[in-house]
Parts: structure tokens; C-alpha cells; sequence
């Protein structure tokens, strides 16, 4: 085998170690990036799952704002009751 076939099968062989070499990283940077996104994804889920929970019972929301109004409606008539009664008194 002469001298340039030589250099050039070396070459060769150099250029595709390197090529595998890149490939294997680069495979590795995508199994990384892929288990991240699961995790991302598992996370968001939970979330997800945890926001369901929290707003399962919102028709009670409206329930509770009309008993709220009740007790804000009976606490000012308590007042004004209480207002008459004062300036009654104090008269």
C-alpha cells in the first residue's frame, strides 16, 4: 500500500471516529433533553391534577357569596336598628 492510500485510509478512519463520536454525543444530548421534558411533563400534570382538585367545589362559590350577602344585609339592619335605638336614648 503506498504512502497516499495510507494517509488517506487514516484519514478515513479519523474522520469516522469522529462522526461517531459527534453522533454519540449528540444521541446523548437527546435522551437528556427527552427524560427533562417527562420530568416537565409529570410536574405539569400533577399541577394540573392539583388545580382540578382546588376548583372542583366553585358552584359553592356562588352559594356562599349569597349567604354572605345575607349576614351583611342582617348585620346593617342590626346597625340601623341599633342607630335608632341610640338616638332614642340619647334624645
Amino acid at each position: 500500500m503506498s504512502s497516499s492510500v495510507h494517509t488517506l485510509w487514516l484519514t478515513a478512519d479519523i474522520l469516522g471516529a469522529v462522526v461517531v463520536v459527534a453522533v454519540a454525543a449528540l444521541l446523548t444530548i437527546l435522551v437528556l433533553l427527552v427524560r427533562t421534558i417527562d420530568k416537565r411533563v409529570a410536574a405539569i400534570k400533577a399541577t394540573l391534577t392539583a388545580a382540578k382538585a382546588n376548583t372542583a367545589n366553585t358552584d359553592l362559590i356562588d352559594r356562599t357569596a349569597e349567604a354572605v350577602d345575607a349576614v351583611l344585609a342582617e348585620g346593617l339592619e342590626h346597625h340601623l336598628f341599633l342607630g335608632r335605638v341610640l338616638e332614642k336614648v340619647r334624645s
